[in-house]
Parts: C-alpha cells; sequence; structure tokens
C-alpha cells in the first residue's frame, strides 16, 4: 500500500535554490527506490503570486501562494536566501506559518538562515536551534529566547528542526526520510546521493573559529593577540590574568564582555584553528601538532576535538588535508618504497597508491604491502 507524505517548501524572492533542489531530489529517490510505495509529495508555496526568482537568478513557478486554500501538509520546509530577511516583517508569512502549526503540521523545517522565518513567526522561543555559522550572533540577537547550537548541522527541538549551512539541507532531508521509512531506505538514498548519512562533525569543521574579535586598541583585543602570538604555550585563564596584571574574575568579565564568549573557550577554539591548519598543510605527528598548538599530549587533542567538532583530529587530517600534502605524501613514501625494491628486487616496478580513508597501498612487483 502507497504512503505518501506532503511537504510544503515555502519560496519567497531570492531563495536559496539547493534549499529546494538538495531535499527535493533526496525525497524523489525514495519513490524511485520503493518502487512507487513511499512516495513525498512536494508542493511549493510562494509568498507572492507568479514566478519566483531565486538568489542564483533561476526563476520557479510556485504550485500556489500562501493566499491560496492550502490542503494540510505533513511537513513546511523553510529554505535559507539572502531574501529571508526581507520577510522577517511580512505579517503574511508569519501568519500563513502560524496556520501551519496551529493545523498540526508534524514538522516545521528550516535550511541555513530560513530558521529566521521561523523565528519571526514566533516559533524558535524557547526551542534549541542550529543556523549559519556567519548568522549565529544575528539570530542569538534577534531571539534571545532560543539557544543556538553552531556546531551542530541539524538540530531537532520537538517539531522545530533546523540546520547550519546550506548543504546541512541534504542531511535534514536524510534524517527525515529516517523518521518516515526507516533507516534501510535513508541509507539507500545517501548511497545514491554519493554522501553520509550521518556526517561527521559540525561546521565548526569549515568555519572559522575565531570569527569573534574585540575593538582594535581594547585590552580584549591585546589579551586575544597574545593568546594567538604565543599559541604553542600553555596559557590559562589564572596565567593570562597574571601576565597582564589582573584578577582572574576581572578578566572573565571584560572578556567575556568584549567577545560574547568565554576566555577558555576562545583558548580552545584558538588551539583547535591551530592543530586544524596544521593537520590540514603538514605531515607532522599528532604528539606535535598538539604541542604547537599548546594542548599537552596527543589524547588531549583528541578529546578536544571530539567535543568541539565531533570528528577525531586523525580522521579531520584524513578528510581535509590538502592535496598538495597527500601528493608530497605520496610520492615521497613512494621513493622510499622504490629504494627498498630496489634492495630487493633490482630494476622491479613499485608503486604508491592513496587508498580509501587516506591508506597507503604499497606496492612491488606481485607483492602488496597494506
Amino acid at each position: 500500500m502507497m504512503r505518501k507524505i506532503t511537504v510544503a517548501v515555502l519560496l519567497f524572492p531570492r531563495f536559496q535554490l539547493l534549499d529546494l533542489s538538495g531535499p527535493s531530489d533526496a525525497f524523489a529517490e525514495v519513490q524511485v527506490l520503493s518502487q512507487g510505495e513511499c512516495v513525498y509529495e512536494i508542493l511549493t508555496i510562494g509568498t507572492t503570486r507568479g514566478p519566483i526568482r531565486s538568489s542564483s537568478g533561476i526563476a520557479v513557478t510556485p504550485d500556489r501562494s500562501i493566499f491560496d486554500p492550502c490542503p494540510h501538509v505533513d511537513t513546511v520546509l523553510v529554505p535559507g536566501g539572502l531574501g529571508v530577511f526581507d520577510i522577517l516583517e511580512d505579517t503574511t508569512v508569519s501568519d500563513w506559518l502560524q496556520q501551519q502549526q496551529s493545523r498540526a503540521c508534524r514538522r516545521l523545517c528550516a535550511v541555513c538562515n530560513g530558521g529566521f522565518a521561523l523565528g519571526a513567526a514566533g516559533l524558535l522561543a524557547g526551542k534549541v536551534v542550529s543556523t549559519h555559522w556567519m548568522d549565529v550572533q544575528r539570530m542569538a540577537a534577534m531571539f534571545p529566547s532560543a539557544t543556538i547550537r553552531p556546531d551542530h548541522i541539524y538540530v531537532k527541538d520537538g517539531p522545530v528542526y533546523t540546520t547550519a549551512g546550506v548543504t546541512a539541507g541534504i542531511d535534514l532531508s536524510l534524517l527525515l526520510i529516517e523518521e518516515d521509512f526507516g533507516r534501510a531506505m535513508a541509507l539507500a538514498v545517501a548511497k545514491y546521493l554519493i554522501v553520509y548519512l550521518r556526517r561527521a562533525g559540525g561546521q565548526s569543521q569549515f568555519s572559522p573559529l575565531l570569527e569573534v574579535a574585540a575593538g582594535e586598541g581594547t585590552q580584549v583585543a591585546a589579551i586575544q593577540a597574545h593568546v594567538l602570538q604565543h599559541i604553542g604555550q600553555r596559557h590559562s585563564v589564572e596565567s593570562l590574568a597574571a601576565h597582564f596584571g589582573m584578577s582572574v574574575r576581572h578578566l572573565a568579565r571584560i572578556f567575556a564582555k568584549g567577545t560574547g564568549m568565554t576566555l577558555l573557550a576562545f583558548l580552545n577554539d584558538a588551539r583547535i584553528d591551530t592543530a586544524r591548519r596544521l593537520l590540514e598543510n603538514t605531515d607532522l605527528p599528532l604528539k606535535e601538532v598538539a604541542a604547537r598548538s599548546g594542548v599537552p599530549t596527543s589524547e588531549a587533542l583528541r578529546r578536544l576535538f571530539l567535543r568541539r567538532l565531533e570528528i577525531g583530529p586523525q580522521e579531520y587530517r584524513q578528510r581535509f588535508r590538502s592535496v598538495d600534502v597527500a601528493a608530497r605524501t605520496v610520492r615521497d613514501v613512494s621513493r622510499g618504497c622504490r629504494r627498498a625494491a630496489g634492495r630487493i628486487f633490482a630494476g622491479s616496478p613499485c608503486w604508491v597508491t592513496l587508498g580509501r580513508g587516506g591508506r597507503l597501498d604499497f606496492r612491488c612487483r606481485s607483492i602488496v604491502h597494506v
């Protein structure tokens, strides 16, 4: 027996096209893989009548508008895009979203900064949410009753689902598919789309952790500069207070006021940011990476990465190391392998390939060492 779930996607001028097409393609694949037994019906709902132009310039003609009668929908999806900020004071949009909630819509979802539309409709009050890392401070200021998790790719809090950056819309769609039709179906769709069913780590992997900077010439700016210039030292709140001749309490207070974050959080972010660059651009062992980042041991670095990024430093390196470093590693190991092979098989061919997960496969004639 066919099971159908209706998803309404709210479209507004300058919406992000990928936030519509990504989830729509994932949902469409469910029907293909289930041979028509599981179906998502996608209804596009415009905030205006007629074609709506996306931020990329491609226009989409919605199935209907918010001014037309709307059937009951299971799930509402609000895409992101720069145009979302133009509709925040549009009461007809907020009223429409509130109406869907009052009609017992099972899920209210937002991709990227589409969460601002939910917030303007009062749907984020008291909720734990995520959004694009560039919009975290703005969302916190506009919706102070919401708790923002900037390091989460998506957050589910009751019927409200919010996500981080643009491609997180596909992560969200896979979560919804798993809820609706089971993990096996979600995994099959993920395999078809060649994406992770559960992406390791949060968006902090890809965003600058040290975006928050104090005003130039202030005491807090001097503290930040000192930390970054001497990141290899074992800084603590106590040692920094002693260095700058102030009490621990006073230092903590002025730093939080000047940056909106605790000094300890800044220290850890600075250490992680340094370690990330070293992991991406060097072949240094983890012990040395930890030392240069001001972390006492490689195990402490691993715990810090898992707690902040939800991914270990070794896996981070395998996924995000620069192409130049990976190529140099293969080249250097290949040369060493050839030298070793020369002592075993004079003139024998020997090569190295970079295998799955960053594994190096050494091959000499018919002998394979992994």
